[in-house]
């Protein structure tokens, strides 16, 4: 059995924080270049160029990418044979508290009700699992609310199959329009509960930029929905051009008999991810 201290995963969570709302995943990065290499619209290819630009500047200077500094979001898979020594939660919240103030990221979570604000952008969501060995892995994603905001949930029925699941991706992308700050990533979770396939949506967005599930039917399902929302010509930043979505990643569960869940996480060009094993 390894011992492990909480203050470890404290110290690991502080700097995972600065890491990721300074820097977007290299394979995001990989991707818009590739977008902006073969984008036509002239429009569309400046601001792809930008946004580039202004990765390259924020992680250079170890600045925030993004003014929205987004919700704390932290992925933790705990191997069986590791003891965690302290508060688990408490060590997260705490590494949050502090990272948020050090760097002077925005504080954005408040009671939703009385809109009053936390002051140290706590308290993270926290999702653990557990797996074999004697390792920690964290997985940190600061989740910015002009995506969030439009992700959207659907309770198909069976017989609306694949082609409705198509239609509610689709459809949830172009309802979305440039308010996601577009060229996106599109998570989806698809089978579960109500409560389960959002979670499986934001986990698809864990992801690297561009890869494909290990089911040769739900790669075929990845790349015709990514054909037909990129056929929206929505673009970078609501330019139009021939990138709407950089990538469409689902995750599938089993779910009921009677049921058809699909949750749809829209994710913007800022793919803000990282990652440690403690």
């Amino acid at each position: 059995m390894r011992i492990l201290s909480s203050q470890k995963i404290q110290d690991a969570c502080y700097t995972l924080i600065q890491q990721a709302c300074t820097s977007i995943a290299p394979n995001c990065i990989t991707a818009m270049q590739k977008a902006s290499a073969i984008e036509e619209n002239k429009s569309a290819k400046f601001a792809l160029n930008i946004l580039l630009q202004n990765a390259a500047l924020a992680e250079k200077n170890k600045l925030p990418i993004c003014q929205d500094t987004g919700f704390a979001i932290f992925f933790i898979q705990i191997g069986r044979d590791v003891y965690i020594q302290g508060n688990l939660e408490q060590a997260i919240q705490t590494a949050v508290r502090q990272a948020y103030h050090d760097f002077y990221f925005r504080k954005s979570i408040c009671d939703p009700i009385t809109r009053i604000n936390t002051t140290d952008n706590t308290p993270a969501n926290i999702h653990i699992e557990f797996t074999e060995g004697n390792n920690v892995e964290i997985i940190f994603m600061p989740k910015g609310f002009g995506s969030e905001n439009m992700s959207k949930l659907f309770m198909l029925t069976p017989a609306q199959g694949v082609e409705g699941i198509l239609n509610a991706i689709v459809q949830t992308v172009q309802d979305a329009g440039s308010n996601p700050c577009p060229p996106i990533i599109v998570g989806v979770g698809i089978g579960g509960t109500f409560d389960s396939a959002p979670l499986l949506a934001k986990k698809a967005l864990l992801r690297e930029v561009g890869s494909r599930h290990t089911r040769e039917d739900i790669q075929k399902l990845e790349m015709e929905a990514r054909t037909r929302i990129n056929a929206l010509h929505i673009g970078a930043q609501g330019f139009g051009g021939n990138t709407t979505a950089l990538a469409v990643h689902i995750e599938v569960a089993p779910t009921h008999i009677a049921g058809l869940p699909v949750a749809i996480n829209i994710q913007c060009h800022c793919m803000r991810i990282a990652k440690t094993v403690i």
